[in-house]
């Protein structure tokens, strides 16, 4: 990314810990010191300083100017999926920020579209990891339908429809694979899906390429929750859940390599 004559704008968000919150402030402070400008509205770095979550937070609160807004993420706990960077590097990082053009990676993102019965509206939604689906007591019930066709009529506890990046998240929990962020692409996995004699599911996660759509009917006239990466909300009256790959990318700001690989490696099996 190659910088102009204006200052770069950046904005913080911290986790709301002690350690966090002091680390936020020690880098604005040096930040504005090489005469940054600090902007909450229209920032175009966004540090976050925290975990993952932190990271999930500020996506949503700055998910109207993706393609303005780029993140970097500080991990102030466990090694942090989305954080490259370690509390001691802070002044290194600082001084990248300051005189180092970045670089922009960007990742695929799920859309997420809810459609209603009474008809004439509907809920969009973008998510980093993953959206999830359950009725909101019993079992669920959904016509999967892929392209425009069924495919199968899902039982069981909810779906979980994840981005290559949320494939390390929940959907590992429940044994999907783990998709390289390159691939423009989601990732369908069950939750505790129901398979005997009478009732059957394909049983296996299913990784849908960017031109194809996924569609959820419900069977039953029941409320949903449905979660969009952090956010939990419940829905009443769902017609339909259309989840594809979004034509939206989320943006992350690299000052230096950090193979997708070796991410994985080290949030997982690295001593």
């Amino acid at each position: 990314m190659k910088r102009t004559d204006a200052p770069l704008a950046f904005a913080i968000t911290s986790k709301g810990d002690d350690v966090s919150n002091a680390l936020a402030q020690k880098m604005k402070t040096y930040l504005l010191d090489f005469d940054l400008r600090y902007d909450e509205e229209a920032p175009d770095l966004v540090i976050s300083v925290g975990g993952d979550g932190t990271l999930l937070y500020a996506f949503h609160r700055y998910c109207h100017r993706l393609d303005k807004t780029a993140f970097v993420g500080v991990h102030t706990g466990h090694l942090g999926f989305y954080a490259d960077w370690v509390p001691e590097e802070i002044e290194k990082l600082v001084i990248a920020i300051a005189k180092t053009p970045y670089q922009v990676v960007e990742y695929p993102l799920l859309e997420v579209t809810i459609r209603y019965i009474n008809g004439g509206r509907e809920a969009k939604y973008l998510a980093l990891n993953e959206c999830t689906v359950k009725c909101v007591s019993g079992t669920l019930v959904m016509d999967v339908e892929i392209r425009g066709d069924l495919f199968e009529r899902f039982r069981g506890d909810g779906l979980c429809i994840s981005t290559p990046t949320g494939s390390t998240a929940y959907n590992k929990a429940l044994g999907g694979a783990i998709l390289h962020p390159s691939l423009e692409a989601i990732q369908v996995t069950e939750m505790a899906s129901i398979n005997n004699r009478v009732f059957r599911t394909i049983g296996s996660p299913l990784v849908l390429p960017a031109h194809h759509t996924c569609l959820l009917e419900p069977v039953n006239h029941v409320d949903f929750q449905i979660t969009i990466d952090h956010l939990s909300l419940l829905h009443k009256e769902v017609k339909s859940i259309q989840c594809r790959v979004a034509d939206e990318k989320v943006r992350f700001a690299r000052f230096r390599p950090f193979p997708f690989w070796r991410r994985v490696r080290d949030s997982f099996i690295a001593d």
